[in-house]
């Protein structure tokens, strides 16, 4: 037994270098992991200017290889960051999909779709509104369309419950971006009194280029409940426009602007109304009725004229 102790200790040497080795090696191990979980965490630097962007679609173009910047975006999205830093992840990544519209076309995900309108749920506002860019950024990808729509409700919850301008702004141009789904009109008529109490309420939003898409809504093909309710709603507006109150103050719009779709002089509007009094269903006729008086028959605040005439040539032949 004495014979073996120098050998016996020779071998307790050897494992604690072999446990010096393996733990030195667990150590260096972990320091990568943690290195390589922050640099994913950390948006590209190269994101932050729009020279940067511009210069990797040239390159994109010149090598005909992706970048990967729009993928480390979203990975570092998934990562646990304060709000002015998701904020400015997304709005990065609103930047690269419009600039890198093939590479987010053929790199991105569903998942990464509903990566991005898990944003609508944070308590910030503004990544809020970051996220709807985002989303009306994907939505010019034809493949993602589908997916986007899914979040219309929530996206006419936010519109409802949050009186934000530029959080609305947002949102109504990411919902003119596609025809709206036949499911979501429903909520669309529970939200519409916020709707009408938006565009009364601040001349801003008339850059809102929401012109065309609402007036598909008054074709004799859309349901007739929700043909309805938006005759109520141009009604509304149309009476509104007619107190004293407004009238006092000089309002510009935008060429593009809802104002200018219902009531400018390029208006197709009574072409749309027209259709409608002749509609199978007898609540439409009587209220596309009510929207033309309204329009024809400008009237004060509380009181009611007891003839109509015509204000402009709103309604001629051939208009």
């Amino acid at each position: 037994m004495g014979k073996n102790i120098p050998q016996f200790l020779e071998q307790i040497d050897l494992f604690k270098g072999f446990v010096g080795l393996a733990t030195g090696a667990g150590a260096l191990y972990l320091l990568y992991k943690a290195i390589r979980t922050s640099l994913k965490c950390q948006p590209p630097l190269c994101s932050n200017s729009p020279i940067c962007i511009a210069r990797l679609v040239m390159e994109r173009e010149r090598h005909g290889r992706d970048s990967g910047e729009i993928r480390r975006l979203l990975n570092s999205l998934e990562c646990k960051q304060d709000e002015y830093t998701r904020s400015m992840i997304l709005h990065n990544i609103t930047r690269c999909v419009y600039l890198l519209e093939a590479e987010a076309s053929s790199t991105c995900t569903m998942d990464d779709i509903n990566l991005v309108a898990e944003m609508l749920d944070d308590k910030d506002n503004s990544v809020k509104i970051q996220a709807l860019n985002a989303l009306k950024a994907f939505s010019g990808i034809k493949k993602f369309r589908l997916k986007i729509q899914e979040h219309c409700i929530k996206v006419l919850e936010l519109i409802s419950n949050i009186w934000d301008i530029e959080l609305h702004v947002a949102s109504l141009r990411l919902l003119n971006n596609f025809p709206l789904p036949d499911y979501v009109h429903p909520q669309l008529r529970r939200v519409m009194p916020s709707l009408m109490a938006i565009i009364q309420s601040d001349c801003i939003l008339a850059q809102v280029p929401v012109n065309s898409n609402f007036l598909n809504l008054f074709q004799s093909s859309q349901p007739g409940s929700l043909l309805f309710e938006v005759l109520v709603f141009a009604e509304h507006l149309s009476e509104g426009r007619n107190t004293s109150h407004y009238r006092a103050i000089k309002w510009h719009y935008n060429e593009q602007s809802l104002h200018e779709a219902l009531f400018g002089d390029e208006s197709r509007l009574a072409d749309r109304l027209l259709s409608l009094v002749i509609h199978p269903e007898e609540d439409v006729q009587i209220q596309a009725c009510k929207v033309i008086v309204s329009l024809q028959c400008p009237q004060d605040l509380g009181s009611r004229p007891s003839s109509c005439r015509p204000s402009h040539s709103y309604f001629k032949a051939g208009e």
